[in-house]
């Protein structure tokens, strides 16, 4: 398999793993040379939809044409929705909001916490705790206790324990870690949602409809794209699918930040003239 900076060109089996993918992906690339393209998109799999007979005929608008019973997406639409989605998430964080990424998928959790570290975003990789917006005083209680916890240990407070409390302790906040350590530090709604799996995370695009927080997804052939703001038709499963959409993802996120730290320093700057 050939590999380049963006995509692979081998994808016929989705959700096909890459041994040589670290954890730390997104930290190592340079998102200045990265471009949407159709090219790089094709190379990754991300026209491979699912088996014609999973085939949801809400998505039937994306789709370009079947191939051997597989439903091919058309990247043309895909390049003009993720255009939209990346100016939306750009704006987003431009304002000062955040973009909670969801991924609980076993083939996307690494990737989705990768992204959301480099470009510094809230992120769930573990099963969606019911209530995460529809009871979030109660979970920015849960989460205010994780990050406090954190600090004392941090600080050596609990030395005064036995071994024993000690030990309790670090456990209940590994176990807390696991399960909210990617929302820990998320303070309030985010401006939007990120998600790679709408059949997966079914619960977190629930709560954010109810909330009104607006929802950017991948939307294969086999789901309903009704009711996503912005959805972006994409191979969901394959790893050098969602890698790539994932990027893109991210350099919209940074390039939110870029804009608002430019403006800040422009004013700054203003004033003290």
């Amino acid at each position: 398999m050939k590999n380049n900076k963006f995509g692979s060109d081998e994808m016929a089996d989705r959700g096909k793993t890459n041994p040589n993918l670290t954890a730390d992906y997104f930290f190592s690339l340079d998102f200045s040379k990265l471009k949407i393209s159709l090219e790089d998109m094709f190379k990754g799999g991300v026209h491979f939809g699912h088996h014609k007979s999973r085939k949801n005929p809400c998505a039937s608008e994306y789709i370009f044409t079947t191939r051997n019973g597989i439903n091919i997406i058309d990247l043309e639409r895909t390049k003009e929705k993720l255009e939209k989605a990346m100016q939306f998430l750009t704006e987003i964080v431009f304002e000062g909001q955040e973009i909670l990424f969801v991924g609980t998928k076993k083939q996307a959790k690494s990737l989705v916490r990768s992204a959301a570290k480099a470009c510094g975003m809230p992120y769930v990789v573990e099963r969606w705790l019911g209530g995460t917006f529809s009871n979030f005083s109660i979970i920015s209680t849960r989460t205010r206790y994780l990050r406090e916890g954190l600090e004392k240990m941090k600080k050596g407070e609990y030395a005064k324990y036995t071994k024993f409390e000690q030990m309790k302790k670090a456990e209940e906040l590994e176990g807390l870690e696991r399960k909210m350590g990617g929302i820990k530090d998320m303070l309030k709604f985010p401006g939007a949602v990120f998600v790679t799996s709408l059949n997966e995370d079914v619960l977190a695009v629930k709560e954010s409809k109810a909330k009104g927080i607006p929802i950017v997804a991948l939307v294969d052939t086999n789901v309903d794209p009704a009711g996503i703001d912005y959805p972006i038709p994409a191979n969901e499963d394959a790893v050098s699918s969602l890698r790539l959409m994932l990027s893109y993802i991210v350099k919209a996120v940074i390039a939110g930040k870029d804009k608002r730290l430019a403006t800040e320093e422009k004013n700054n700057k203003k004033e003290e003239e």
